[in-house]
């Protein structure tokens, strides 16, 4: 074989192996990632393997103004969950949580709620039974800001005392909801207008995942101003809020929605890592 004959069978192996699946892909799609989805055989293999993290993630269904499907919460944390749990390589996710505490308004009717009680009994029955089914951590998570940090804080300290001695952890995942405040930060930096619900990044991480196009009304994001932010407060004035938006969503971009998904999904992996570091000096 002549030199320029090998060297294409040497480019050509190199590509396969460039295709190769990392060993944590590859268990993923030996095993997978997302419970429901999972026989209760192929659970139980995963777990043999040391996939032993279970991730509890809430939604949450609420108006999110005339642009932005009302269960946008169970979208992102869906599609959060499922990128968490593939790139830690040892975690599955449980079904979300579609609903947390919250208040219907009849003015903009889109909002289903629970309260507070019911959120933190539901979190306590499913870190249990994930721990009875195998799971040696559970990660307590939430796309929408009710209940956080208190409820899932006040939880995850409860399950950790009662079943640490066992060398079974419960801990809540803060950092991919704080996450948001970073984003407001860079688009503050990058001279967007300000926003605090169903502006530019709810709408843009909507438009990012929105995959089948039934998440976003896209004709309504260019006419998607609401209330003014000012100081970090809606502008509300007399006549009340105007539909649900509070600040300027026209800007949002599928980009935008990219850049916010990655650093939830960045900040959330690096905070679990360190939590299964400490417990395995």
């Amino acid at each position: 074989m002549g030199i320029g004959g090998f060297a294409h069978v040497v480019a050509i192996a190199c590509a396969l192996l460039l295709l190769q699946p990392s060993v944590s892909e590859s268990r993923n799609q030996m095993y997978g990632v997302e419970f429901e989805k999972m026989t209760w055989k192929e659970v139980q293999a995963a777990l043999a393997a040391g996939k032993t993290t279970a991730l509890i993630y809430t939604g949450g269904v609420e108006e999110r103004g005339p642009q932005n499907a009302n269960g946008g919460h169970n979208l992102m944390a869906h599609s959060t969950a499922d990128a968490i749990a593939r790139r830690l390589g040892n975690a599955i996710y449980l079904p979300v949580l579609p609903f947390s505490p919250n208040e219907a308004d009849p003015i903009f009717p889109g909002t289903i709620g629970i309260t507070d009680e019911l959120l933190a009994t539901l979190l306590v029955r499913l870190s249990e039974q994930s721990i009875v089914n195998g799971f040696k951590t559970v990660i307590l998570m939430g796309d929408h800001g009710g209940g956080q940090p208190n409820i899932y804080e006040k939880v995850a300290k409860q399950l950790d005392d009662k079943y640490g001695s066992q060398g079974v952890h419960v801990h809540y995942c803060d950092q991919v909801y704080k996450a948001n405040a970073e984003f407001d930060h860079y688009l503050a930096e990058q001279g967007y207008p300000s926003s605090l619900h169903g502006g530019i990044p709810d709408t843009s991480e909507m438009l990012y995942l929105d995959h089948d196009n039934s998440w976003v009304r896209k004709r309504l994001v260019r006419e998607a101003i609401g209330t003014p932010v000012v100081n970090g407060k809606p502008d509300i004035g007399p006549n009340g809020p105007k539909n649900g938006i509070l600040g300027d969503a026209r800007a949002s971009t599928q980009a935008l929605g990219r850049r916010l998904f990655e650093i939830k999904v960045n900040h959330a992996v690096k905070q679990i890592r360190e939590f299964e570091a400490m417990h395995s000096r």
